[in-house]
């Protein structure tokens, strides 16, 4: 059906604690000046993105993935969701921090298809900038006590960021992008988030946010652990790829283009967004120009694909 990428079309979502970056950096037409989020490749039922061209083109790409699954190596009787989500979140403000469940958890007690794993790129950080990753707390009485007496200094672990940072969090990390960071987030296909403190906010009504402290403790993983990344370089002609993480629900690699290569389609499909630069792509004899901001799907069905330019990608696959 396709012999060309599936271009998509970015859902934007109103934060509390977003700005005005993703118009700046992306050109997208945000609806406020607190647009945090933008759904860029996404099935989600809270913000499916649309096909820009082809024959599904005003479609969504849940649509595609129910009706379509051979775009995505799909197996005829697999009804499970589209896997994966990528966004890119403006933090104007400090996200608050929070933790999402495994699988498991989700299921039995959310009844949503997948908990969230996610991961980040970082595009842009202002000097000085820092995120919540992970905690002090050795035992879960430790870590219910400090989450009871609200001594977040002392059990939140905090870490510097720079652009070109990638950071790991598996469901059960405590977590929060602190002001003045972009990132590209890949994550598995959930919204379920169970925060932990909000900095004492309140919404424009003037009410606290809501705190979910109990499933917190229950999903957390005690004592924090990340494990190690196994990155490794390859170069492809004018590509270098860096595999940044390979795990169980997703492998996310940064590309450096700077000429030409020819690649094949090597897994079921291919997620790509393109963070600098322009770039061609070439398929089956047509040419598709790509820029900073774009997002599409090389598709189940590609065989083979050449890419020329000038340009940095993150690009993910199941």
């Amino acid at each position: 059906m396709y012999q060309e990428p599936i271009f998509l079309q970015a859902v934007l979502q109103e934060r509390i604690w977003g700005g005005q970056k993703l118009r700046d950096l992306y050109q997208y037409d945000i609806p406020s000046e607190n647009t945090g989020e933008a759904w860029v490749i996404s099935a989600h039922p809270n913000g499916p993105s649309e096909i820009g061209n082809g024959p599904l083109a005003g479609k969504t790409l849940a649509y595609a993935w129910e009706n379509h699954g051979e775009l995505f190596g799909k197996d005829p009787g697999n009804l499970e969701a589209y896997p994966l989500l990528v966004k890119v979140l403006d933090a104007n403000d400090d996200l608050s921090v929070q933790v999402h469940p495994n699988d498991t958890f989700a299921r039995e007690v959310e009844g949503q298809p997948y908990g969230k794993t996610e991961c980040w790129y970082v595009l842009e950080a202002e000097q000085g900038a820092e995120l919540v990753l992970g905690h002090h707390a050795k035992t879960q009485t430790e870590l219910n006590d400090k989450m009871d007496q609200g001594e977040w200094d002392a059990l939140l672990q905090r870490i510097p960021v720079t652009a070109g940072d990638f950071v790991y969090v598996p469901s059960g990390t405590l977590h929060a992008i602190g002001k003045g960071i972009v990132i590209l987030e890949t994550q598995q296909s959930s919204d379920i988030t169970y925060r932990v403190y909000d900095y004492d906010r309140t919404d424009a009504q003037g009410n606290p946010r809501e705190l979910h402290l109990d499933r917190a403790k229950q999903v957390t993983t005690v004592p924090h652990e990340l494990p190690e990344l196994d990155q490794k370089q390859a170069r492809n002609g004018g590509l270098l790829s860096t595999k940044l993480v390979e795990e169980k629900y997703f492998t996310v690699y940064h590309w450096t283009l700077n000429g030409e290569a020819k690649q094949s389609l090597e897994v079921d499909f291919l997620q790509c967004s393109v963070t600098e630069g322009e770039a061609t792509i070439t398929v089956a004899g047509q040419q598709f120009s790509v820029k900073k901001g774009d997002h599409f799907i090389l598709p189940n069905g590609i065989t083979d694909y050449q890419l020329s330019g000038v340009a940095e990608l993150i690009v993910s696959h199941t």
